[in-house]
């Protein structure tokens, strides 16, 4: 038997809460993050969907930043949705006037908006390498794609041979948004990468 996931979600902005009613479902434990102090005790971390500008300045200034740089540098597996991928990525392509520099934690470059602007926002059912029981209805809103990766990263999904989903290690992203359909196999895929320790 093993000891239940403790996984943070970033909750400075953005479907936060969808993120944390998906994990419950695959049987996580969720913690909302919006300080330094919330980190404490994570198996891992989950980077929502949102204004990808907007989230990275409050990791600054809520403090949250140099905490998040330094735990996954150590490790921490982080799941970066939307937004939250264009944050864990090490290159940002047609960045916002306000962007700074990513977090880095996987070696791809993410365009922002590569497919267009809130009215061309769309559903598509993709394949997905890896994840069984057919193809995943994917939500883009407003989304990036990865448009350049390091040769360690295993790209796991395209979009018209657009690259949507990666992995890296023990971070995973994708361009769309998994918490706003019924189907909790991306949230399960990233719990089991999560390492587990065992009950006494």
């Amino acid at each position: 038997m093993t000891r239940q996931r403790r996984v943070g979600v970033l909750a400075l902005q953005g479907a936060f809460a969808l993120h944390a009613e998906a994990l419950h479902e695959v049987g996580a434990d969720p913690v909302e993050v919006r300080a330094r102090d919330d980190m404490s005790g994570l198996d891992a971390l989950v980077l929502p969907g949102g204004e990808s500008t907007t989230i990275g300045h409050l990791l600054r200034t809520s403090g949250l930043w140099e905490s998040l740089r330094t735990s996954v540098a150590a490790g921490l597996p982080l799941l970066g949705t939307c937004a939250g991928m264009i944050i864990a990525a090490r290159e940002i392509v047609a960045p916002a006037p306000n962007d700074r520099e990513p977090l880095g934690a996987i070696g791809i470059s993410a365009h922002r908006n590569a497919f267009g602007r809130q009215v061309e926002s769309f559903e598509a059912d993709i394949e997905i390498d890896g994840l069984a029981g057919g193809p995943f209805h994917a939500v883009f809103i407003r989304a990036p794609v990865i448009e350049a990766w390091e040769s360690d990263v295993s790209v796991l999904a395209w979009q018209n041979e657009r690259a949507v989903m990666a992995r890296q290690g023990s971070v995973l992203v994708c361009a769309f948004h998994p918490e706003l359909t019924p189907d909790r196999r991306i949230h399960e895929m990233f719990v089991r990468m999560v390492p587990g320790e065992e009950t006494t």
